[in-house]
């Protein structure tokens, strides 16, 4: 019976209707999935080890001398340019600023035949570390307020290219869509005195009908008020506001929940297009009360259409407790 269902955190509603879809088990192979890249090095791509003079000079490295495992380079046709003004100017009515800001291309690894599905533990946790720390040096730049690590898995998900990589952006601004789940979180917490998204991790624990992975320092599920099948999500238990502020213990474990999710959504649903975000705090709010980073991932196994654009409300045809088991149960 369709229902809706409100995510606590930004107040945003969902219609849970999983009569108009098929049962997991019946969601069709090979649609929404990408082809795994086959060879471990290709000559035109530029990402792979041994072309690295086809990108520009990398501002993280790791490691420091030898064969490097993960490289951050600026990108080449960045969106944003960190040598532009952060001036507005009014035209009439309407508002415009310089195009300031870092963007950043992650090379996970120097096969192109892998992913981080596929990745040691190790691997995955190097990088993390790279999100990590290439966060924590952007955030301290003066004009920056706002850093966003991404990933896109896929052509349906915006890659252009196999090799696996992910992206960081700074910006000036924290755009609305950031600031209003902010604000809500900021009115929870001056209404309970709690952290709206720890009250989440322990509402998930003590129900026990979404969770995917339970460790010592975080929780892997599927929201209750996912938008689409198979979202994830995995949360700190440490209430930490910014991602910058994991140690590298945690990045350890961090790693090893993030393989396994995503060697699971990569051998259950057939290796789909996904988009993966971290939500961090804002920059100069890493220490308040009310937020709280998280991971998490989308699999494009649906598209917006025009009732989910006209009124913001996603139809979601696969339930979060059926999508928790299907990863459950599927052997990593």
């Amino acid at each position: 019976m369709p229902e809706f269902r409100q995510n606590p955190a930004t107040k945003e509603w969902v219609i849970l209707a999983p009569e108009r879809g098929a049962r997991p088990r019946d969601v069709p192979q090979n649609v929404n999935s990408t082809e795994a890249a086959t060879n471990a090095y290709e000559k035109d791509c530029p990402f792979c080890a041994g072309n690295e003079e086809e990108t520009l000079t990398p501002s993280y490295r790791y490691p420091e001398q030898g064969d490097w495992q993960v490289r951050v380079v600026p990108n080449k046709y960045a969106a944003l340019q960190s040598d532009l003004s952060t001036d507005r100017h009014s035209h009439g009515a309407f508002l415009s600023a310089g195009g300031y800001g870092v963007a950043d291309v992650v090379v996970e690894h120097p096969r192109h035949d892998q992913t981080l599905a596929t990745m040691s533990t190790d691997e995955v946790a190097c990088v993390l570390r790279a999100f990590r720390d290439r966060h924590r040096e952007i955030a301290a730049l003066d004009r920056i307020s706002l850093v966003t690590i991404f990933r896109n898995h896929g052509v349906r998900a915006g890659t252009s290219l196999r090799h696996p990589h992910s992206q960081i952006i700074a910006t000036p601004i924290v755009p609305p869509h950031v600031r209003d789940p902010i604000y809500r979180a900021m009115m929870h917490y001056d209404e309970t005195g709690q952290c709206v998204y720890c009250h989440m991790v322990e509402e998930e624990l003590r129900q026990e009908k979404r969770i995917v992975m339970d460790t010592k320092s975080f929780l892997a599920f599927c929201p209750f008020a996912a938008r689409s099948p198979f979202e994830s999500r995995i949360y700190p238990k440490r209430h930490l506001p910014s991602f910058h502020l994991a140690n590298d213990a945690e990045l350890i474990e961090l790693a090893e929940v993030l393989r396994v999710l995503l060697k699971r959504i990569y051998v259950g649903l057939d290796n789909p297009d996904y988009n993966f975000i971290i939500r961090s705090a804002p920059v100069g709010d890493h220490d308040v009360r009310y937020m709280h980073w998280y991971m998490v991932i989308v699999p494009r196994l649906a598209t917006a259409a025009g009732f989910e654009i006209g009124t913001g409300i996603y139809v979601n045809t696969v339930s979060p407790e059926e999508s928790a088991r299907v990863l459950r149960e599927t052997k990593p």
